[in-house]
């Protein structure tokens, strides 16, 4: 009886969280509704509550997830940036609400900085393992070191994320652009990247 409990309750919390995501992505914190996410989860908010003390907690635990299937899933790789700068356009091409649902979480966490923010302490994290690996990169000289290493994991982000947000502007000017594929835009950030930070080695 214990066994098939505990099978339930993880059940009921990952249809929680999966709603969550759903609801958090389309609506952000501040829109997204409890009501709504206990009707997609098939529960009750009373139910809910007795997993998530509050809206706040489980918007953090869903981007804490979201933050650690994202890193997984890209996996950062400074002596190849650019191969990861396509990973990570990739992600979130095919994944656009999960995007805005990450820049809320981490815009929330950084103006708030709530001592013990489970979502912030990761973010940090992930930043503190990529900036060490770039730093490691620089010094086997496989990155030119007169970059600070904060600049390049912005920089090829920024890059990377570049038509994530923007997927439809090609529509726009229908016409004027050489190839309107997708390929070609992944191509462009995987050339932008190398361009800067070529693989295993200093631009010339």
């Amino acid at each position: 009886m214990t066994v098939i409990t505990s099978t339930v309750a993880d059940t009921t919390r990952d249809r929680i969280l999966s709603a969550a995501a759903d609801e958090f992505a389309q609506h952000g914190a501040a829109g997204a509704r409890i009501d709504r996410i206990a009707r997609r989860a098939k529960t009750s908010k009373e139910r809910m509550y007795a997993y998530f003390r509050s809206k706040e907690q489980l918007y953090r635990v869903v981007a804490e997830r979201e933050l650690a299937e994202m890193t997984d899933a890209t996996h950062m790789d400074a002596t190849d940036l650019p191969g990861y700068a396509g990973r990570v356009h990739d992600y979130f091409m095919a994944r656009p609400d999960h995007l805005r649902l990450m820049h809320w979480g981490m815009l929330d966490s950084v103006e708030t900085r709530t001592p013990g923010d489970p979502y912030l302490d990761a973010m940090q994290q992930t930043v503190h393992d990529g900036i060490e690996q770039i730093r490691q990169a620089q010094r086997a000289g496989q990155l030119d070191a007169s970059w600070d290493p904060i600049d390049v994991m912005v920089i090829v982000n920024q890059i990377a994320l570049a038509w994530a947000w923007q997927p439809g502007l090609t529509d726009l000017v229908e016409g004027q652009v050489n190839d309107p594929s997708a390929a070609a835009r992944r191509a462009s950030i995987v050339a932008a990247v190398a361009g800067l930070f070529p693989t295993g080695g200093v631009a010339s």
